[in-house]
């Protein structure tokens, strides 16, 4: 608990700093982070309108919080049900589909399991007490991974010492798994980007329903006078534009696109 106010505490100290500068501060999910891309495309924005821009990588339970609480002008992330009511209870203006990638079960180099449908993966890992990881970080890679169990008339609280919620972000997942030789969904993106996964392969893959949805919201200034909701709106209406569309779709690491543009105002 000491280290969740710390770092909420953090985050509000940060704000009040960039507030007078001309910034733009987006909370964003660890996915879009760590692999690079948010750096990318924020290099390119930055050439065309000289903003400096702030990226706060969290969960996205996390970032929606901050993105509530008015420490950020734009809300990058993905749980599309958690974005919607996030605009319906009016802390964020419009919300777009911006981006996809698919989510995947990663699991030991050795393992024989073949994937004949994901729900078959899951309880093969559950009968056979396999260690999987959870993020258990109420981040939008964790909402789907509960989800998945739920689907399967499974709950997550109800499960032994196998289970490990470890509160970490996508990369320090995979690095652990890769550590202790476990089981765990991640994004492709994060799977293609890190190299610390060598003990490891994918399990299951390109089976409904593991589609990532990436939604991208301006935070609403009548709920915080403070909010930078002009230069939120030119950020948006370009990363959504045909030249946020080039380079998203550009974006690629061992010749491998990360993540799909697939704009839609909804």
């Amino acid at each position: 608990m000491f280290f969740k106010i710390l770092f909420f505490c953090i985050i509000i100290v940060n704000f009040s700093i960039f507030a007078d500068e001309k910034r733009l501060i987006i909370a964003s999910t660890t996915s879009v982070n760590d692999t690079g891309l948010l750096k990318y495309l924020n290099e390119e924005f930055n050439k065309e309108y000289n903003i400096v821009i702030h990226v706060l990588a969290v969960g996205t339970g996390q970032a929606i919080e901050i993105a509530k609480n008015g420490n950020a002008d734009i809300l990058l992330v993905h749980d599309t049900p958690y974005e919607k009511e996030f605009v319906k209870k009016g802390y964020g203006t419009e919300r777009y589909d911006l981006m996809y990638n698919d989510f995947i079960i990663i699991g030991p180099i050795d393992s024989n399991y073949y994937c004949n449908s994901i729900e078959d993966v899951l309880l093969k890992i559950k009968n056979n007490n396999n260690i999987f990881l959870s993020r258990g970080d109420n981040s939008g890679t964790h909402n789907k991974e509960v989800s998945l169990w739920h689907e399967i008339k499974l709950n997550p609280k109800n499960f032994s010492t196998w289970y490990k919620k470890i509160g970490q972000g996508m990369g320090n997942t995979l690095i652990m798994a890769n550590e202790m030789q476990a089981y765990t969904l991640i994004d492709r993106g994060t799977w293609i980007k890190f190299n610390k996964k060598e003990d490891l392969k994918i399990i299951c893959q390109n089976k409904p329903p593991l589609f990532n949805q990436y939604g991208i919201i301006a935070v609403n200034p009548n709920r915080h006078k403070k909010i930078n909701y002009e230069w939120a709106n030119i950020y948006i209406n370009w990363i959504i534009s045909k030249k946020g569309k080039k380079l998203i779709n550009s974006f690629n690491i061992s010749d491998q696109q990360l993540f799909f543009y697939n704009y839609k105002k909804n």
